[in-house]
């Protein structure tokens, strides 16, 4: 087998615009997913009549659900009702369908980690609900649970590749589309997995190095 470096090459410019679409799906999903576990671990958090349990369906359903279906019961299912959408639009609502669950879990448990004594102190001045929430809550638990926030966010990232299957044309639907058309098996799952590791491998030492400043930042003395 004679791997073909010349084809190889020529078709970075496809591949480098799918990662384009990539990053596009993977930041938007983890923008939106991060505000709808920010209402949600609210609402979990002041135990809102109705909307606290919900939540809590929601969350299971979203955790215990695969992402695959989710996306074809959007791209596929609602159609049926009348609810035609994209498939762009479909990768967003169903990576923030699960990404939100996820995030709402990991700020819930940052929220319940804030030691009670604060909370109990800025009530004591004065703080509304609100204002607690903003000025001694959030800001705490953002920084407690920021170790699985960024891990939820490269899985969020990697997950685009499911995508494909409503033909989003990211990484891997770029791969099967030229294996399906010049049958160039090996050198498109290489170009694919080299474009995953520099796309990924440095995203996680980013987000690592960027934990550890902002957790120095709070915490150091």
């Amino acid at each position: 087998m004679n791997f073909d470096v010349a084809f190889a090459l020529s078709t970075l410019p496809a591949f480098i615009a799918a990662v384009g679409v990539t990053l596009q799906v993977g930041l938007i999903a983890i923008a939106t997913s991060l505000c709808v576990a920010l209402v949600n671990a609210t609402i979990l958090m002041f135990r809102v009549p109705l909307l606290q349990p919900l939540v809590r369906v929601y969350v299971e359903l979203a955790r215990n659900t695969p992402l695959l279906i989710q996306l074809f019961f959007i791209y596929f299912a609602l159609p049926s009702i009348g609810i035609r959408i994209s498939g762009f639009a479909s990768a967003i609502i169903a990576m923030t369908f699960l990404g939100g669950a996820y995030l709402t879990e990991i700020l819930r448990a940052g929220i319940e980690a804030v030691p009670r004594s604060q909370i109990e102190s800025g009530l004591s001045i004065g703080l509304s609900r609100w204002q607690l929430l903003r000025h001694v809550i959030l800001p705490q638990a953002g920084i407690l649970s920021l170790p699985a926030l960024f891990a939820n966010f490269v899985f969020l990232l990697k997950e685009t590749t499911v995508v494909s299957a409503v033909a989003v044309p990211e990484i891997l639907y770029t791969t099967k589309n030229y294996i399906a058309l010049y049958y160039k098996t090996y050198e498109m799952l290489a170009v694919m997995t080299g474009l995953c590791v520099v796309l990924f491998v440095p995203l996680s030492l980013l987000l690592r190095a960027l934990e550890r400043r902002l957790s120095h930042g709070q915490f150091g003395s």
